[in-house]
């Protein structure tokens, strides 16, 4: 089962179920059911953007961590500039 598909099926059957509470197929004490209930969509949606702007913030913050990766990335720049001088293309002056 891929990913998609994965996913996919936790989301049918999570609004399955919402829906089956919604619709008071399944029950719950009356104050749960018409004050709880009904919020629970937006409830997810908000707590969904905190995750991703969470996991934004962390990249941004963990982004210089990462110097071995700058220093292979320089080298295959380098390299990729030798390689298409050797063809005649004009790639600019290096950095």
């Amino acid at each position: 089962m891929t990913r998609a598909q994965q996913t996919i099926s936790i989301a049918m059957l999570l609004t399955s179920l919402y829906l089956a509470v919604f619709m008071e197929l399944i029950s719950f004490p009356e104050k749960i059911q018409k004050e709880v209930v009904p919020v629970i969509p937006f409830w997810a949606l908000v707590s969904f953007g905190a995750y991703l702007l969470f996991k934004l913030g962390w990249g941004v913050f963990t982004f210089n961590d990462v110097p071995e990766a700058h220093a292979e990335l320089m080298a295959q720049i380098k390299e990729a500039r030798t390689e298409l001088r050797a063809k005649g293309v004009d790639v600019g002056a290096d950095d």
